[in-house]
Order: C-alpha cells, then sequence, then structure tokens
C-alpha cells in the first residue's frame, strides 16, 4: 500500500531532522516529574499526574525548519532570551485515573532512543505507580519517543496488563510493511520500531477515530498531519483538558506561529490546518492544553493574542 500524502520531500526533510537530533550529545537527566515534584490535580473527577520521560536534544531549526530565518531567530531570542543551537524537549506523559481505570497517554521511548529519555517507568515507580495497575495505553502516535517503551529488554510488555488505544490511520500506516520499504534507509528504523511496538500489542489493540470513547468523560479527537493518523485525548470533565501530543510542538513557536511547519511534521500543510483548528477550538472553549514537548509539566491555557495566539502556563 503506498501513502501519497506523505511525500518524498517531506520524507527527506523528516530524515535529515531525525539524524541530527539523534546525533546531538544529549545533557544528563534533569529529573523531571519525580517524587514530591510530580504534577497533579483533578479535573471534574479526573485524577490527573503528569510523568516525565526525559527529555530530547533537539536542533532548534527543527521547531520551525521552513520559517524565515530572521522572524524565526527574532521569536526565539524573545521568548527565550538567547539563540540557542539546540533546544532540550521536555516529554510529558498523562496518567488519569478515573473509576476503575488508569490511563496512560503515550509510554516513551524505553531504553532505545536518546540516552536523557526512558524515564517512564522510573518515575512510575517514583510515584507508587505499578505498571501492572495501568488498565489502557493510547498510543498520540508512533513515533519513538512516544511508543518505544512498549517493551522491555526481554521482550515482554513494560505495561503488561493494558488495552492499547491507537487511531486506525495510524495503525494501518506504520504496521504496513511497505511504509518502511518506501523509507531511505537511514529513517528505516523508526519504522521498523513502530511496526516492532505496534505488532507487539496488536491482539490487545482498540483502533479508534474522532470521538471514540476512552473511557467515561475521555474521548478520541483526530489531529492528523504531524503523522498520517495522530490523535489527541479529550477530557470533557471540569474546565477540561487536550492532550495534544505532537500536534502543538513547542509552546512558544507553534502557538505564536502555527503556520510554520515544525521540522517533523510528516504531511506539514495537513499538520498546521490541525494545529491552527486545534488552538482555535482552545481559545473559544477554555480547554487547557497538555503539550508532550512543552516545559514540564506542560499544562496551561492558550489566548488569543492581537498576532496569534498565546501560551500561558499553569
Amino acid at each position: 500500500m503506498t501513502h501519497p500524502k506523505l511525500t518524498d520531500i517531506h520524507r527527506r526533510r523528516f530524515l535529515a531532522l531525525s539524524a541530527s537530533a539523534a546525533a546531538i550529545p544529549s545533557l544528563p537527566s534533569t529529573g523531571w516529574a519525580v517524587g514530591s515534584e510530580t504534577y497533579g490535580s483533578m479535573i471534574g473527577d479526573v485524577e490527573l499526574t503528569v510523568l516525565s520521560d526525559g527529555s530530547l536534544t533537539l536542533p532548534s531549526g527543527a521547531l520551525a525548519p521552513a520559517a524565515p530565518r530572521e522572524e524565526f531567530e527574532a521569536l526565539l531570542t524573545r521568548t527565550m532570551g538567547s539563540l540557542p543551537e539546540t533546544v532540550e524537549a521536555g516529554t510529558n506523559h498523562a496518567l488519569l485515573r478515573i473509576g476503575d481505570d488508569l490511563i496512560l497517554i503515550d509510554n516513551g521511548s524505553g531504553n532505545k532512543y536518546q540516552p536523557t529519555a526512558g524515564r517512564l517507568l522510573d518515575n512510575l515507580s517514583l510515584n507508587e505507580v505499578d505498571p501492572a495497575a495501568v488498565t489502557k495505553v493510547v498510543f498520540t502516535h508512533a513515533h519513538p519517543d512516544h511508543i518505544w517503551g512498549t517493551l522491555l529488554d526481554d521482550g515482554s510488555l513494560a505495561l503488561p496488563n493494558a488495552t492499547y488505544y491507537v487511531g486506525e490511520t495510524e495503525f494501518e500506516f506504520w504496521s504496513d510493511p511497505a511504509t518502511e520499504t518506501q523509507m531511505p534507509d537511514e529513517f528505516r528504523a523508526f519504522a521498523v520500531g513502530a511496526r516492532r511496538d505496534l505488532l507487539a500489542v496488536q491482539d490487545r489493540v482498540q483502533l479508534v477515530k474522532e470521538g471514540d470513547s476512552i473511557a467515561s468523560g475521555i474521548s478520541v479527537l483526530d489531529t492528523p498531519g504531524h503523522t498520517p493518523g495522530h490523535i489527541s485525548v479529550v477530557v470533557e470533565r471540569g474546565e477540561g483538558l487536550i492532550i495534544a501530543g505532537d500536534s502543538i510542538a513547542s509552546e512558544f513557536v507553534s502557538v505564536q506561529r502555527p503556520d510554520w511547519a515544525f521540522g517533523f511534521d510528516a504531511i506539514p500543510d495537513v499538520a498546521i490546518a490541525t494545529r491552527m483548528a486545534l488552538l482555535d477550538r482552545m481559545a473559544t472553549d477554555g480547554h487547557r492544553i497538555l503539550g508532550y514537548h512543552f516545559a514540564y509539566p506542560g499544562i496551561g491555557q492558550i489566548e488569543r493574542a492581537s498576532d496569534g495566539y498565546r501560551y500561558s502556563s499553569v
């Protein structure tokens, strides 16, 4: 099966950025979301805990590689106080407890990606959460930092009792052997890893689409573009929360300039349209956002500004 929306140009750009990010020496672990520092709150009757998988080091240019250089550099300097060569991206995982369900959004990198990531199981333990107690895992998408923590070194499941919720389009794309063959050699590890982990839980997978329920008051929102079948999770309790995955990658660049494609967006025009619609929705209905790569805990409000949108953290 071919996937025409994932063009050769997009694949080559994604490959180059992925390779450059992987080649950057990562910084020591900063100990996000451990012990008493863990962020927790109630969203109506849903208990939210935000756990980190560590951090990732990315070239700063990956935040918007096609943006006008002067504008991009001015935005970064204004919001970050400098023009860094690299940026450290957070990895914020929502753990939702409602009734008998304990729901984890994405399961991190394991020990297979960057050395500063793969801390999720440690942080579950530090917060006295038994991995066997997790009843449901939702994959926003199948990139390495969101799914490569599925298997332990011995091949067993890190979260052995969970049902896994995956977007129909996402599962189809990454589980298709043709996806790997269409990729350049250096990029095939991403496809191999996604297929490995999705097939490892195939007998536990629930394929989902827009509006499908994960649990009472928790549902699926289709947010394609970053990957062909990227999904987000909506919590319709209390003031509301949208767990956005990578559909909004940066609390600075992606929010202030949603019309600039993130370097890892597989289908940029679709990702931009998704991002702008999502920001408009949150600015209108007041739902908070949890951004996966935002600074921990990654939760805040989206507000309209004279020139677009602004993010304010909790």
